[in-house]
């Protein structure tokens, strides 16, 4: 295992059935003013909204809400709950929904206090944080982002076409979050397989990268198996608890930096597919699997050792009488397969992306990751029309 790091990870998690109850617990470290931020309104059909309020309101908190937080967060959106968090001065953001919820909490909370314009402060220049952060708590109501453990936080600009996003520091992460797996079962079933999709991603953009013997991508092998698994079970019964639960965990861990450590990473499949949602708003999972089978057929021969681990260890493809080409392939073809069962978008056309948006989108690639690793802009064009 190479490399130098340091890791650290302060959000704190409560898992399960009962997790909520320990929300009025966390309150009692914060002030009396809360921001309570949500999506378009099913936190209040499934009841949540209401037992979350109540909790708020015996741990005697003033309540501001902020809904209508949208599944891509806008720039506007963003300015807007910075307004209201400032001229309220308030204590603590909770985020109650799915991990567009979470990015837009920490969106505000490092961005409320910022003396100059946020957009172009973080996700323009990526500068780091030098101002007062409000602190976030999350309650979680769909998987996928891992955004739940992490300091990242993703916010689309419409009129730049820009969809970006920054990995804050530890001092950004949430302080807490409630893990109930019985939130998710109410998530469209299209939703639910992007979540899925974008978590698995998440290990993949981690697990493809690096040549020596690294011990978290043991870890991640595990994590893939998993959702594979309770995936398969969960398209069939989405409200088998124990597959919800499983997607949950292993969601959490894929993008907490755990498997970071270490590793150089890769992410160039997030950067394609945040650079088609900037055009199209597609749901992220979505953008991730439509472009994933051309990219990594693409890279595949500068890293066919690990390709052919993957085939092996995560999908039980047998080697013998198999060059290692053949061993790699057939590993892609069941992923593939696999993704065809949970009905994903294989291809970008069914996002709404035409040919006239392909220039566009690469050169958004290559702006929002400052230069590429390895791939060229003819790589990326070559890539999204594989994609079509």
């Amino acid at each position: 295992m190479l490399g130098n790091f340091t890791y650290c990870n302060p959000t704190r998690l409560h898992f399960g059935q009962e997790a909520l109850e320990q929300l009025s617990g966390e309150l009692a470290n914060y002030g009396p003013k809360v921001l309570l931020t949500y999506g378009g309104g099913s936190i209040k059909k499934s009841g949540l909204y209401d037992q979350v309020v109540q909790i708020l309101k015996d741990s005697g908190k003033e309540i501001f809400e902020l809904p209508g937080v949208m599944p891509n967060p806008t720039v506007e959106k963003l300015y807007e709950g910075c307004k209201l968090a400032r001229e309220q001065d308030v204590d603590l953001i909770l985020a109650v929904g799915g991990g567009s919820v979470c990015d837009y909490a920490k969106a505000v909370s490092v961005s409320t206090w910022c003396r100059e314009d946020p957009w172009d402060k973080y996700y323009l220049r990526m500068e780091d944080v030098d101002n007062r952060i409000i602190p976030v708590g999350c309650v979680l109501t769909m998987v996928g982002t891992g955004s739940e453990m992490n300091g990242g936080s993703v916010i689309t600009n419409h009129q730049q076409k820009r969809k970006i996003g920054h990995v804050f520091g530890s001092n950004v992460m949430p302080k807490f979050t409630i893990l109930t797996p019985a939130y998710t079962f109410t998530v469209p079933f299209r939703q639910m397989v992007a979540g899925i999709y974008d978590a698995f991603n998440h290990i993949c953009e981690q697990y493809f990268s690096g040549a020596d013997d690294n011990t978290t991508d043991y870890i991640a092998e595990g994590l893939m198996k998993s959702l594979i698994v309770s995936s398969r079970t969960a398209i069939k019964e989405p409200e088998n608890y124990e597959a919800r639960s499983n997607i949950m965990w292993a969601s959490t861990w894929a993008l907490n930096t755990l498997l970071a450590m270490g590793k150089s990473t890769d992410w160039e499949v997030h950067m394609i597919g945040q650079s088609i949602g900037a055009y199209t708003d597609a749901t992220h999972g979505m953008t991730l699997s439509a472009v994933s089978m051309a990219y990594y057929r693409f890279i595949m021969e500068y890293g066919l050792p690990k390709f052919v681990r993957f085939a092996v260890q995560v999908w039980g493809i047998d080697p013998q009488g198999k060059s290692d080409r053949e061993v790699a392939q057939a590993g892609l073809a069941a992923m593939e397969s696999w993704m065809k069962e949970l009905g994903l978008t294989m291809n970008i056309h069914e996002l709404g992306v035409t040919e006239e948006m392909l220039e566009g989108i690469a050169d958004g690639v290559f702006l929002m990751n400052g230069g590429y690793k390895v791939l060229t802009r003819d790589d990326v064009m070559t890539i999204l029309r594989a994609s079509m």
